[in-house]
């Protein structure tokens, strides 16, 4: 695993908070220039400023639009000078500005791992000074002539390369990095400081074409084909690259406008185009898949809804008051799973927000404790934020059957004694496990208490749950203090 650029620079170079992270932003930005050039990009700096005969790699890119030198990876490698003498002599004489183009075409050739290549050297210019080298290094091709893509692509080079030497690029804010933003090879677009276009790529041409625009006469302006130019207005008055996002009918296409800079003015617009239209019907499918699911996780919470309340009048109807307890018990049950699809069928994923849970199915519990007799305070302790849905819905029942446990075991009524007593739920997570306590001030549990031999209804749900649904363990605590406890401890990512 390489070292990070920060890391790397701090430990084996003299550059500073500010200069590190200038040269991150550069990095952050460089695949675009590294397609641009055909070339790979190296990121180097001096060990010893005062005796600069060794540089360390701090980052290495790789063209997309070209072979790479160097299969291998080089960060964390130092150059010494006798094999590149141009880095050295680059930073003695800290290129000028004026000099700096004739500098880079010059350029010097060496004998690279499989053949000849040439190494040119970029002054990273920052606050006033030198604080490292990009070093463009590139096969040498005898008797190939470049094409004129490979021109303009190189011509638009060169202006980035210039701006790294004035201090102009990396521009001065950490960039957005979409995910499906646009790269070279899905197309380019050049124009001058009026918009009139100058280039355009055979794959930005094509781009539009599916757009519906087929007319690209070179030097007119970029609105005058039917494209809206604020985006490049945008980019050339903030002087920082703009994105925007077209659509026409089912097709559309993501434009970042980026300023190219030369003595503090913007001269030209390098335009990179995207036809991200597949992405989005994805996105749109994805969208729809996710309302389905959401519909689904309503229509489950309804009919468990109703399972619920035909169970509550059926209990009604019956005399026996043991029959009407299992029908209470099961209508509970019923209504702690529903409160986990009311949750997700507000959600856009298929995780929850634990503390949406925990506090209905109190609310749920609370409903029990009815006569006067008894006067139970609930509470709830910590947060774990999001859990899965698949993990939400048995601990919903699970907690359901404590908490319950709880109120019908823990505070046995006396005669002409008001029962009063406290429950806590905690939840926390340490590490990689999801830790879920229930406690209470109650009489505790009887003597010889053995969970695994317990035979009612209630912990066997909670054992069958905690070990085949979620793989998780289940402790009680019988150290003799007042009250009873139980420790859920389920692993989770």
């Amino acid at each position: 695993m390489s070292i990070p650029l920060y890391d790397l620079a701090l430990s084996s170079t003299g550059l500073n908070g500010d200069q590190l992270r200038h040269l991150q932003r550069l990095v952050g930005n460089w695949q675009l220039l590294a397609d641009l050039c055909f070339s790979d990009l190296l990121l180097v700096a001096p060990v010893d400023v005062d005796n600069p005969h060794r540089f360390m790699v701090l980052a290495h890119v790789r063209p997309t639009t070209g072979p790479t030198l160097y299969p291998a990876e080089l960060v964390g490698t130092v150059v010494q000078e006798v094999e590149r003498p141009v880095m050295t002599q680059s930073w003695q004489q800290r290129v000028s500005k004026s000099d700096f183009v004739k500098s880079l075409l010059d350029g010097e050739e060496f004998l690279g791992v499989e053949a000849q290549a040439r190494s040119n050297c970029i002054p990273v210019y920052f606050d006033g000074e030198v604080i490292a080298i990009v070093d463009m290094e590139s096969a040498l091709e005898s008797g190939r002539k470049s094409g004129e893509l490979e021109r303009h692509y190189l011509e638009v080079f060169d202006k980035f390369a210039v701006m790294i030497s004035e201090g102009s690029f990396p521009f001065d804010r950490d960039e957005i990095v979409l995910e499906e933003g646009a790269r070279v090879a899905d197309g380019v677009i050049v124009t001058n400081e009026n918009y009139e276009m100058l280039f355009a790529s055979p794959n930005a041409v094509s781009v539009f074409h599916r757009f519906g625009i087929h007319a690209f006469a070179l030097g007119t302006r970029i609105q005058e084909i039917g494209v809206d130019q604020v985006v490049l207005e945008r980019a050339r008055l903030t002087r920082l690259p703009e994105f925007a996002e077209v659509e026409q009918g089912e097709v559309s296409i993501l434009i970042q406008a980026i300023p190219l800079i030369s003595n503090a003015e913007v001269v030209n617009l390098l335009v990179l185009v995207r036809d991200v239209s597949d992405l989005r019907r994805r996105d749109r499918m994805l969208l729809s898949k996710d309302a389905m699911i959401r519909e689904i996780h309503h229509r489950v919470k309804n009919n468990l809804q109703t399972i619920a309340a035909l169970l509550r009048l059926q209990g009604r109807r019956l005399e026996s008051a043991e029959a009407r307890e299992a029908i209470e018990e099961a209508q509970r049950r019923v209504r702690s799973i529903a409160i986990v699809h009311e949750t997700l069928s507000r959600e856009t994923s298929d995780t929850v927000e634990f503390m949406e849970i925990i506090q209905p199915l109190v609310g749920v519990v609370q409903e029990t404790v009815s006569s006067a007799e008894q006067q139970l305070e609930f509470s709830v302790e910590g947060d774990v934020g999001v859990i899965p849905g698949a993990v939400a819905t048995p601990l919903a029942v699970i907690l359901n059957e404590l908490m319950q446990n709880a109120v019908d075991h823990a505070f046995p009524y006396v005669d002409g004694e008001v029962s009063q007593g406290k429950i806590l739920i905690s939840i926390d997570r340490i590490g990689g496990i999801l830790e879920v306590r229930v406690s209470d001030s109650g009489v505790g549990f009887p003597p010889g208490f053995v969970m695994a031999d317990s035979e009612g209804m209630g912990l066997s749900i909670v054992r069958t749950l905690i070990g085949s649904e979620l793989g998780g363990s289940i402790e009680i605590n019988d150290s003799g203090v007042p009250g009873a406890e139980v420790t859920l401890r389920i692993p989770f990512n």
